[in-house]
């Protein structure tokens, strides 16, 4: 297992048969949103969305579903438009949405929509996640999808906003069979408002197509059944709840477990720190699969992994990789790393500067990771000494509301400022427009002291908090701390579509060609 995230823990209870493992909920605090998962031998495999992250659309492998490390990327770029590379506008808030992930007769396919012009969807595949992924295909863009393989071996996809609509590929999936089924579905007791996140399995020959739905009375997790793949389709509601002091539960799928065991996996959205990820167990009830305890429809405190046990030591949340994603396409020229892989770095990164660029949020080989909860803490170290002038190097919370510590070289000096930014973007091309800058603190770096510069900051995501507070140490032993007392972080649905990241930046104003050393500390 790699470096992992320090805050999270795991837990193992033992029985006289087997190792048990019991789990708190949200089992991944940290922002995992459009989750599918599958299980595949003694694995598991889980894909998210990652929008304007590169590479993106990891996949996550796990043997019991607690200990989960990142075996691969569907991809390292994209180059559809400029805009990947934050030129003529940016991606932020799109790129990669919603993968569905599926394993068909010894390949791994995996399909998303690029939420972006020319607007397709991409089709990769594999024969191991662990050595890569492929482009396979380019295909019609489908909202919110999911890839079907049937029994008789012909392929589909579900997908849709309001409407879902089932389409018919060719075998090889390159294109939509021609004279296919292509057709609204009929969906009985679909309640009126938002209706999307498509997920499909078949058992014991019934059809079960998973769906989030916003109603008037809140969020839920809808199935519909038919024993027809062309419906209609009936309907159950098997989750609704709020959980843990929030509400907006829903939109994943089920998945099959080594001992016969089914599981549900859910996200939920909790404000700065994103969209994470909750397990329920899941009953087979009357034909129908019924989230929570006993099929009550509750996101549960603590779930026992694995089948009935007894555990004898108290639950805690799971454990993921730290990952490593680039804002926006990377320039590889510029950088640097230890591993010579750019998505797992190891602790030391050189990062040079050959653009210019006006903030944070439009500067190339800027690298994040996920915050987490319940809190956090991360620290970096920059070697400044290489700077030019007009550069800034530093470390942010970032997201379309930022906390920021930058330091700067301007007219010889060195100096270290805590501020707030705010982006503004366009409609259509997602382009930046403004920033809005207020600097709360500003110290000046002591002459000689300008080498090494250690930054920190803290997250608090308990119910009610979404705070960061930050910090500068001269020595990397004593911190003091710096600007606003509880920035507070955000999520918000028109810019990044994100929760609040880490993310080590440094880029050039007036000049290009100079350098820092940033150290990754945890």
């Amino acid at each position: 297992m790699k470096k992992l995230f320090s805050m999270l823990c795991f837990v193992v209870a033992l029985s006289a048969s087997a190792q048990q493992i019991q789990v708190k909920n949200p089992f991944i605090w940290a922002d995992a949103p459009d989750p599918d998962i599958i299980r595949v031998g003694d694995y598991y495999y889980l894909v998210t969305t990652t929008m304007h992250l590169f590479p993106g659309g990891p996949i996550m492998r796990s043997s019991d579903l607690v200990h989960w490390e990142t075996v691969s990327y569907l991809f390292d770029e994209i180059k559809d438009t400029p805009r990947y590379d934050l030129r003529e506008g940016t991606v932020y808030g799109r790129g990669q949405w919603a993968t569905s992930l599926r394993y068909h007769k010894g390949t791994f396919w995996a399909l998303f929509v690029a939420n972006d012009d020319p607007h397709k969807s991409m089709v990769f595949k594999t024969d191991d996640p662990a050595k890569g992924w492929k482009l396979h295909s380019r295909l019609p863009a489908y909202h919110d999808s999911s890839l079907f393989f049937d029994d008789d071996d012909r392929v589909y996809v579900f997908s849709g906003s309001g409407d879902i609509s089932l389409v018919e590929l060719n075998a090889d999936l390159t294109a939509e069979k021609e004279g296919g089924i292509r057709k609204k579905l009929q969906l009985n007791g679909k309640p009126q408002g938002l209706h999307e996140g498509s997920r499909v399995i078949k058992h014991d020959g019934m059809y079960y197509l998973l769906c989030i739905s916003w109603p008037n009375t809140g969020r839920q997790e809808i199935c519909y059944r038919s024993k027809n793949i062309e419906g209609p389709y009936d309907s159950k509601v098997i989750l609704k709840s709020k959980f843990g002091g929030f509400n907006y539960a829903g939109q994943g799928t089920i998945v099959d477990g080594k001992h016969g065991e089914w599981y549900g996996v859910m996200f939920q959205d909790r404000n700065g720190v994103g969209r994470v990820l909750t397990v329920e167990p899941c009953s087979w009830i009357d034909g129908w699969p019924m989230l929570g305890t006993n099929g009550d429809g509750i996101i549960p405190e603590t779930v026992t992994l694995d089948g009935n046990c007894e555990c004898h030591k108290e639950p805690a949340y799971a454990v993921i990789e730290k990952d490593y994603q680039w804002n926006h396409n990377y320039i590889k020229e510029d950088i640097t790393t230890e591993t010579g892989s750019l998505s797992k770095p190891g602790h030391h990164v050189s990062l040079k500067t050959s653009v210019l660029c006006n903030s944070i949020f439009d500067a190339r080989n800027t690298i994040t990771w996920r915050t987490w909860g319940p809190t956090c803490s991360d620290t970096i170290c920059l070697d400044v000494r290489k700077m030019k002038e007009g550069d800034c190097a530093g470390f942010a919370a970032i997201n379309g509301d930022s906390g920021l510590l930058t330091i700067k070289l301007n007219g010889g000096k060195y100096s270290l400022t805590m501020s707030e930014e705010s982006v503004r973007l366009s409609n259509n091309t997602k382009e930046i427009t403004k920033v809005d800058a207020k600097e709360v603190e500003t110290v000046t770096i002591p002459k000689g002291k300008a080498g090494k510069i250690y930054l920190r900051i803290d997250g608090d995501f308990n119910p009610g908090c979404d705070t960061a507070n930050f910090y500068y140490s001269l020595d990397g032993k004593s911190y003091t701390k710096i600007g606003t007392t509880d920035y507070r972080m955000i999520f918000d649905y028109m810019r990044f579509f994100m929760g609040t990241r880490y993310a080590a930046f440094y880029y050039a104003t007036k000049n290009v060609g100079g350098q820092v050393n940033l150290e990754l500390k945890n």
